[in-house]
């Protein structure tokens, strides 16, 4: 097994961060999609950790709400 890019393990503090209450404020959502496109390239950890984040989102484990 590899070992995940120092990229989306970061992602993945942010996403935990952003996520510890089941909401998402816009400025959060926007962090983490900044996050994601800061290298340039989306390697596969980020793109999955990406998906199931969205995945959250759209089954509503997530909520989107206002800042």
């Amino acid at each position: 097994m590899t070992k995940p890019s120092e990229s989306a393990v970061k992602l993945k503090e942010i996403m935990n961060h952003a996520i510890s209450d089941l909401e998402i404020t816009p400025s959060e959502y926007q962090q983490i999609m900044d996050h994601a496109n800061a290298d340039g390239h989306i390697d596969k950890e980020e793109e999955t950790l990406l998906a199931q984040f969205h995945a959250m989102l759209n089954n509503g484990t997530i909520k989107r709400v206002r800042e």
